[in-house]
């Protein structure tokens, strides 16, 4: 019986099919759920790792070892398991390799759009790219199926939309293909440069035949109608143009590297006008540009953010595409005037654990070098306490380079902000590097004990393995103590007079130190505590509105300051700033 899954939940279920042994990720939006539904199936081994360079390395160990493998990860991680990635390429596999990377147009929670086709060309890998659920998991199973035969690691591509879209999956059955022998190869898996020149000679002779495999490989295919325009897309963005041209003939790309180069020009001959519909960068357009064949794509479709339908028939009808080609139901959408809509900015939740700490960082007026994670939210105003994020694990390497260009007196001005899951995947390594290099940088632990932005996965501090199992749980104080630092102390984010005197301290010493900002997530289930609300007495209350700059959404400011107790947690920050003590448990409005 088909069932309805999400594309991610799809790739999963190929996975298991396919008979993958060994799974591995670092949780990162939109490619989470592919490793937390793997996490469910028996007979696989499933980790969430440290970070996206180890979670790589671990699965490309598996296979070396005779275990078909996968590994997960968001657009941004590639760029930490890039290391790995160039030089698997060069090794090959044992059993297969599939390394599943999510892409996000239009940044729904990012930092940056990348397009990761460029990688899989790069690193001279095949990469193939889904359309819909069917097809996650279809090219999942297809992709171990390359990976054995060509000896590669093989890419598949997901994007937010088909990531996180449900469509109807056909199941079959786990194919039992056990474990490969392990054969020591020093010549194939040692790279040193004798034995990696050998390998690169292997690399360019298996990208030809890649070549002829793409030409030929059934997830490319032709669709011919009306022949006076022909549209090549792939992905999310092939569902795109196909509703925004019923009428148009199609090559459907599932392999988007190496390019079927004369299924492209045979297709390119059959159409009289030729467009390409892709998300992000050119890299199909580019493609056929070289070969000398005239082809319309970006002028006409934007290069930034998700495409649409809309969009693409827009772009179409903009071309001069007759009528009868396209769907044009885009011209008669009503138009909503969205400008009487309040906003409603993104906040930390009610009873967040960071809000303290960004409370005090705003009262001490200091420069925050911040990171990725769910507290990057306190860049926002009200709090507005943060001056950089630039990616996973930047923020104390950030301070440490002010420190280093503006002298010590700057670092008595700076602090570096770090999650407990980012601090392992990456921060670490900087902590390393202030105190080796003789800086004095203070580092803030938001230690919430869990990885919060992504949905609460575990990690290697909260003590639970990716299936809640009980685990060894690392201990950051003393992480930190062996990194050299001596000034190592855990503090409470609620209690604002200790933490703020713990913060004048730290940035004062003349040497690296490190506050543990500790309080569990307030909305981990396994912790969660719910105390009684508190109310405003409107009696008392001088309407000064420090409690409201805390930007608690529990809090509103009408006509007097009150707290919606549905909402609040019962943390009691508001109360600690409150001048009058007119915060305190309880509705006191009478």
């Amino acid at each position: 019986m088909k069932k309805l899954l999400l594309g991610n939940e799809a790739v999963a279920l190929g996975a298991y099919e396919a008979g993958v042994k060994v799974a591995s990720a670092y949780p990162g939006t939109p490619s989470t759920e592919i490793t937390e539904s793997i996490s469910k199936y028996d007979g696989i081994y499933a980790e969430w790792s440290p970070n996206e360079k180890v979670a790589l390395e671990v699965a490309l160990g598996a296979s070396i070892a005779g275990a078909r493998a996968m590994v997960c990860m968001k657009h941004v991680g590639l760029n930490v398991a890039a290391d790995p990635l160039f030089t698997s390429s060069y090794t090959g596999i044992n059993s297969g390799l599939v390394i599943v990377v999510a892409d996000d147009p239009g940044m729904h929670s990012s930092q940056n759009e990348q397009d990761s086709r460029f990688y899989g060309r790069a690193a001279h890998i095949p990469v193939l790219e889904p359309s819909n659920s069917q097809e996650a998991k279809d090219f999942t199973k297809l992709a171990f199926e390359i990976s054995e035969k060509f000896d590669t690691p093989v890419m598949l591509r997901m994007t937010t939309r088909v990531s996180h879209s449900r469509s109807l999956v056909e199941p079959g059955e786990r194919l039992d293909c056990g474990l490969k022998s392990y054969v020591k190869d020093v010549g194939k898996y040692v790279m040193m440069p004798a034995m990696a020149r050998g390998r690169r000679t292997a690399l360019v002779e298996r990208e030809k035949k890649l070549q002829e495999y793409s030409e030929k490989a059934d997830i490319n295919k032709i669709e011919y109608n009306d022949r006076s325009i022909g549209i090549i897309a792939a992905g999310g963005a092939y569902n795109y143009a196909k509703e925004a041209a019923p009428g148009a003939s199609f090559l459907k790309l599932g392999m988007v590297y190496p390019l079927p180069q004369e299924l492209i020009k045979s297709f390119t001959e059959n159409v009289e006008r030729l467009f390409v519909v892709e998300e992000l960068e050119t890299f199909i357009e580019d493609y056929i540009k070289t070969l000398g064949v005239e082809v319309f794509g970006k002028e006409y479709f934007p290069k930034m953010g998700e495409l649409s339908y809309e969009l693409v028939a827009a772009g179409l009808k903009a071309a001069e595409v007759k009528n009868e080609i396209l769907n044009l139901a885009f011209e008669n959408r009503v138009e909503v005037n969205t400008s009487q809509i309040p906003p409603r900015p993104p906040a930390l939740c009610p009873g967040c654990p960071h809000r303290g700490v960004y409370h005090v960082l705003k009262k001490l007026n200091l420069t925050v070098t911040g990171d990725i994670g769910c507290y990057t939210l306190g860049a926002l105003p009200p709090l507005s306490s943060m001056d950089t994020c630039i990616c996973m694990g930047a923020s104390i390497g950030n301070a440490h380079g002010m420190e280093k260009a503006l002298g010590k007196d700057a670092s008595w001005k700076t602090v570096a902000v770090i999650g407990d899951s980012t601090f392992i995947h990456s921060g670490i390594t900087g902590l390393i590097d202030v105190f080796y290099n003789n800086g004095t940088t203070t580092v803030i632990i938001l230690d919430n004990s869990t990885t919060g932005m992504t949905g609460h996965q575990e990690h290697p501090a909260t003590g639970f393995n990716i299936k809640g199992e009980p685990a060894y749980k690392l201990n950051l104080e003393k992480l930190c103590e062996a990194v050299g630092v001596r000034r190592v102390r855990v503090e409470d984010p609620f209690d604002l007079e200790k933490f703020e005197k713990a913060v004048r301290e730290e940035i004062s010493s003349q040497e690296p130190s490190v506050i543990i900002a500790r309080r569990p997530c307030a909305l981990l289930k396994r912790v969660q505590v719910k105390n009684p609300p508190y109310g405003v007495n409107s009696d008392t209350c001088i309407g000064c509105g420090l409690c409201i700059e805390l930007g608690c959404p529990a809090m509103e400011n009408r006509d007097f300051i009150s707290i919606d107790e549905t909402m609040c947690t019962g943390c009691g920050l508001c109360a600690a700033v409150c001048p009058t003590k007119s915060i305190t448990r309880g509705d006191m409005r009478g």
